[in-house]
């Protein structure tokens, strides 16, 4: 397999909060013959607010961002399903209107930068998938998971559609072909799709927990052994809330989450010690010794 090159953008919430899906990240990387290129000079990408607020701007920042990686000769990589969303959407945008994408190379051009279009956005999941290949990926299996794993996509990795193109919303299938292909089952359950509850914690938590709990139990009473998810935002509900979820439902659920990238590093033979599974609160200890 040939050596595939991305411009990586981890995204605020890796770099600060949940920086073990980073680091994760950047180790089943060196191992997969993934090259990780930084991106010193991106800002934010604007979280799906900025849009709200001010779509020029928004627009502006976005398309900086893909400057920088066109002039770099690459794709990007994202393990932000957020960043993921508001780029891909920007992106969209960008291509469908060739006057908007003028305007916006207009400011770009202030700061010495211009965009033409082409560069692509992805994450991690898809880079596994399609890119690594299946494959390849079970290639580099030495510690098989054996263990039932209950995929959660987040929203923002499945919609907007027509912006990100690769899964379908309703029937997504990659992220329980990347489990099958680290040797583990797959648990299917009505939730896998649906929102955790972050988008819902700043304005009414007592709802955003009692969503959290409730697509843990359903996991759960289909047979999960853990969950995995591709979104930081969606590993922060699931697991940091779940004491809180606990409390709402009234019962245990002792539900250990994985980042994609951690669970990609345990069946590949790289040491629990270095994928950052001590920061999470929900310990994965029983699963993994």
């Amino acid at each position: 397999m040939s050596v595939l090159k991305y411009a990586y953008y981890p995204g605020c919430a890796s770099k600060a909060i949940t920086k073990e899906a980073n680091d994760s990240t950047r180790l089943i990387a060196a191992e997969l013959g993934i090259e990780l290129h930084d991106m010193p000079k991106a800002n934010c990408c604007g979280a799906g607010l900025l849009a709200e607020y001010d779509y020029n701007l928004y627009l502006a920042l976005n398309a900086r961002i893909f400057a920088e990686a066109e002039a770099m000769g690459m794709d990007i990589m994202t393990i932000c399903s957020t960043c993921l969303m508001v780029m891909s959407t920007a992106n969209r945008d960008l291509r469908a209107n060739p006057a908007l994408l003028d305007r916006t190379n207009e400011v770009l051009a202030k700061a010495g930068l211009h965009y033409s279009g082409k560069v692509q956005i992805k994450q991690l999941l898809w880079v596994l998938a399609e890119n690594v290949g299946l494959e390849n990926l079970k290639k580099k299996v030495t510690r098989p998971l054996n263990m039932k794993v209950a995929p959660f996509y987040g929203c923002h990795s499945l919609r907007p559609s027509d912006a990100l193109g690769f899964d379908d919303p309703a029937k997504p299938w990659s992220l329980e072909a990347v489990i099958k292909a680290l040797g583990g089952e797959a648990v299917e359950y009505k939730g896998k799709t649906k929102c955790c509850g972050f988008q819902v914690d700043l304005v009414t938590e007592e709802t955003a927990v009692r969503m959290t709990g409730t697509r843990l139990l359903d996991g759960k009473t289909n047979g999960a052994d853990c969950f995995v998810t591709p979104c930081p935002f969606c590993h922060i509900n699931l697991d940091n809330y779940q004491g809180l979820a606990e409390k709402s439902l009234e019962t245990k659920i002792d539900m250990p989450v994985f980042h994609l990238a951690q669970l990609v590093g345990l069946a590949i033979g790289l040491n629990p010690d270095d994928l950052g599974l001590s920061r999470h609160l929900v310990s994965p200890e029983r699963l993994i010794r």
